[in-house]
């Protein structure tokens, strides 16, 4: 009878489930979160939130009245429209070549590659200014290119098309950067199984690849077109800030405080930023409908 019952409790012992046990906690590399979320809301609120509060409440000193009157003058809306059409345009084209250069990178193998690589990297560490010198040399009527252009009735420098090009100089690193890893995660095996049952290479792109990559491009494109819209070193040499014509809002910034109009500068500088956040949200907004849809 015990035989019989210690064999009873030894199958049960083996049958049941092993306690778990309590294990400490492992000590973090970083301190606790209560200190590091501290210090994040710190400095965030040091860098970004209080000047855009300090922003904000000067424009709010000004009136509703005076405010409307100088954020919306007839100089000011065409500063934004010629900064939000060109820095549209540039991240237009950037979504475009920028996924192609993506593409090169990471599908093929060539000599010089990792130069060319390196390549697209140098505008975040050129200066803006030695980037909008370079581009006028190049584009004005008597420059490298420009001389060729001129005599066909094409003018680049000192007009909303040579604003464009400078954007695309420097937004086309936000694309390459954020498509590429992505593309590089994408399995071409799925890709050959798609062509084996009979898809034609767009249908391929358009169905297995473009739906992978679509969030980042997205991404990309939002970084590129912020860039643009506040970009001002690159700009002012090649675009000729003639009012009406190839006058950014961030030039008009500058000049409303170089005249000491600390008012009108603060009430351009909240619409440009207003309407940056309107953009912004709403290309978050596509990028979180886009995910949900891919997801099953």
């Amino acid at each position: 009878m015990e035989i019989a019952l210690s064999s009873q409790l030894q199958m049960q012992a083996a049958v049941a489930p092993p306690r778990k046990r309590h294990r400490r906690s492992r000590k973090s590399i970083v301190p606790g979160f209560g200190l590091t979320m501290g210090f994040t809301v710190a400095w965030l609120s040091l860098i970004v939130l209080i000047p855009l509060s300090a922003l904000f409440l000067r424009a709010a000193g000004l009136g509703w009245s005076e405010f409307l009157a100088v954020g919306f003058s007839e100089r000011a809306i065409a500063a934004y429209r010629i900064s939000f059409a060109t820095a549209f345009a540039a991240a237009a084209l950037n979504g475009v070549f920028g996924l192609l250069t993506a593409w090169v990178f990471v599908r093929y193998e060539f000599p010089g590659k990792r130069v060319l690589n390196a390549m697209v990297d140098l505008p975040f560490a050129l200066p803006t200014a030695v980037a909008g010198i370079a581009l006028t040399a190049l584009y004005s009527p008597n420059g490298w290119i420009g001389r060729f252009l001129e005599p066909l009735g094409i003018k680049v420098a000192y007009t909303p098309v040579g604003i464009t090009i400078a954007l695309i100089f420097i937004g086309l690193p936000f694309i390459v950067r954020s498509v590429e890893p992505v593309l590089a995660d994408v399995r071409v095996d799925v890709e050959d199984a798609a062509l084996s049952l009979g898809a034609r290479p767009l249908q391929v792109f358009v169905r297995v690849i473009l739906p992978a990559i679509l969030p980042a491009l997205l991404t990309g494109f939002a970084l590129a077109l912020a860039r643009g819209i506040g970009e001002y070193g690159s700009v002012i040499f090649i675009a000729g800030n003639m009012p009406f014509k190839s006058e950014i809002a961030p030039l008009l910034i500058v000049t409303e405080l170089e005249q000491y109009e600390y008012g009108a500068a603060t009430a351009i500088a909240t619409v440009l930023l207003l309407a940056s956040f309107a953009m912004l949200l709403l290309i978050n907004g596509i990028q979180v409908w886009t995910r949900k849809r891919m997801d099953p």
